[in-house]
């Protein structure tokens, strides 16, 4: 297992729905501030948010034990021409198992996956998925993981349940079942516990947020440990991906802040990082840096 030096800091807790703060205001200028705190200095915060009842959580995290549930030769159908947006399961790493919904924000998107998986229909799973995350975000292109940390077996305690890495996302929204194993590792390479909690939502910078900011925005590491014994642990990863070129606004870029990044596609970064190849990524990566 990688280092499991662990730090006494919190990620930061932003109740960014707050009625009060209306675009404009004092407060929501206030609030604008910390968020950018937060991604600049941890590339994450924690999102409160109490409008999701518990019986909806209950609901969407049971039709996902269900889902995983079904045969593999079911689950594989899911497939998709675009890197991680269908059934993945990887030898390396034994312990998770993840599917993908394309357009999730959108009714069509989430019937499309179902009638797949059940052709039989499954209402529950289309009315809570979608109803879920339809309105959490605005983005280009829109992907909603479904993941499922298995029970470690005996032989397996010293497995992450999902390795060490990044996003290549230009932002991520994270919710589980309320079961310990997210970690986020600080700039000074401790790594913070991210408490699961009904009512938030971590919200993460992807390195595609990175480049746009010129460098300013923080994309953590983090990774997932099975720490809970005898517990599955289930998770929605709600991916936005830049549909254009990202490129850093002219805003960003001063004698002080020299452009850090050529402008790329943030579907190239993901088709590289997904094709195992670490010499091509890191050429891509390279290529993309200014200087380079």
């Amino acid at each position: 297992m990688a280092n499991t030096r662990s730090s006494a800091c919190k990620i930061p807790v932003i109740d960014i729905f707050d009625e009060n703060s209306k675009p404009g205001t004092s407060a929501w200028i206030s609030k604008c501030k910390d968020v950018r705190a937060a991604f600049e200095q941890y590339g994450c915060f924690l999102a409160t948010y109490d409008k999701v009842s518990s019986q909806l959580q209950d609901d969407v995290f049971w039709s996902l034990q269900q889902l995983f549930n079904l045969p593999t030769q079911v689950k594989v159908q899911n497939t998709s021409d675009k890197p991680y947006f269908g059934y993945f399961k990887h030898p390396c790493i034994p312990l998770s198992e993840s599917t993908g919904i394309d357009n999730p924000t959108i009714l069509e998107g989430t019937q499309s996956f179902t009638n797949l998986m059940w052709p039989k229909n499954n209402k529950t799973f289309c009315y809570g998925v979608g109803k879920y995350y339809g309105s959490h975000i605005k983005a280009t292109d829109y992907l909603l993981r479904l993941i499922n940390y298995r029970v470690p077996h005996e032989d397996e305690r010293d497995i992450d349940a999902c390795p060490d890495h990044t996003d290549k996302s230009f932002m991520t929204i994270l919710h589980d079942n309320e079961v310990v194993g997210l970690q986020v590792k600080t700039k000074e390479g401790d790594w913070i516990g991210v408490e699961p909690s009904g009512s938030m939502f971590l919200v993460m910078a992807g390195d595609a947020f990175l480049a746009w900011s010129n460098g300013r925005i923080h994309s953590p590491i983090h990774r997932v440990i099975a720490t809970e014994a005898g517990k599955e642990r289930y998770s929605l990863a709600f991916f936005s991906f830049s549909g254009e070129i990202i490129q850093t606004p002219k805003e960003l870029v001063d004698e002080a802040h020299p452009q850090l990044f050529k402008p790329f596609h943030n579907m190239d970064l993901l088709r590289l990082y997904s094709l195992d190849d670490v010499q091509k990524y890191v050429d891509f990566i390279s290529q993309a840096k200014c200087g380079a």
